[in-house]
């Protein structure tokens, strides 16, 4: 069974530049911008994604797909100069209609898993998914993991987040919880002094509850644990249109429109 990195979230999402919102670490290869595509064999890109995953791909009130997704692909299909499309499938169907050759790309938050690097290549990492800690908001300032000693950490019950904690952190109390919303609340409420989970779905909450909370010290990247990231998928040996794409990526966060896109959709960023 194909999964997905990440569940549907239901939120509203603020197409707006943030106060909070900070720039993305490189995570694209800086050697990709020697790779020039060969165009020749791509005259366009047909990107499939699905229509229930916001921020990154939905549709608005008025039935348009949106999203972080969306402009992404238009954006590589531009800075490669080759015609483009975007068609939203349903979850189930996607992977298949990629296989069946209905498209060239997928981008839809397919999981970097062993399994699915048997049917699929990926590109580079265009968006990595931290774990971080958030605490009240008069609590971020001094806040330092190696002061967490004794006070409780909230988490959710069984994730890779409370691998975390109990691997580098065994000293502090862990509370577990159902949901990350949980034991967010629980921060909230002070009863818990901090929470530590996946850094994206952490902003969602904060983006709604600024005056309570925010995120303290800095990022843990842990691809072991935490997955390795946003990536797109090509058929396997599609290589020309995996370079084109390689090839945008680098130059996307070069000329600052990798930024300017995650600026645009995740209004309290996550790094």
């Amino acid at each position: 069974m194909l999964s997905r990195i990440l569940p549907v979230l239901a939120l509203s999402v603020l197409a707006t530049i943030g106060a909070l919102a900070q720039p993305l670490p490189y995570h694209a290869d800086p050697s990709a911008r020697e790779i020039l595509p060969n165009l020749t064999p791509v005259p366009a890109i047909r990107f499939l994604t699905t229509a229930d995953f916001p921020p990154f791909n939905f549709r608005d009130g008025t039935g348009e797909l949106i999203g972080f997704h969306i402009d992404l692909a238009r954006r590589i299909c531009a800075k490669v100069d080759v015609g483009c499309t975007v068609q939203a499938w349903p979850w189930e169907q996607a992977t298949s209609a990629l296989v069946d050759n209905q498209g060239d790309a997928l981008i839809a938050g397919l999981a970097l898993t062993p399994e699915n690097g048997e049917q699929f290549d990926f590109s580079a990492i265009y968006l990595a998914l931290p774990g971080r800690f958030v605490t009240r908001s008069a609590d971020v300032a001094g806040f330092s993991p190696d002061r967490l000693g004794g006070k409780s950490v909230a988490v959710r019950t069984g994730s890779s987040h409370a691998e975390f904690l109990a691997r580098y952190l065994p000293n502090v109390t862990v509370t577990g919880f159902a949901t990350e919303i949980e034991a967010l609340a629980a921060v909230e409420a002070n009863t818990a002094d901090a929470y530590f989970g996946d850094a994206m779905r952490a902003s969602f909450w904060l983006n709604d509850n600024l005056g309570c909370c925010g995120f303290a010290g800095e990022p843990y990247f842990r691809p072991d644990l935490f997955g390795e990231g946003l990536a797109i998928a090509v058929p396997a040996g599609h290589d020309a249109v995996r370079h084109a794409i390689d090839w945008a990526l680098v130059k996307l966060k070069e000329d600052g429109s990798l930024d300017e896109l995650y600026l645009r959709w995740f209004p309290v960023g996550f790094y």
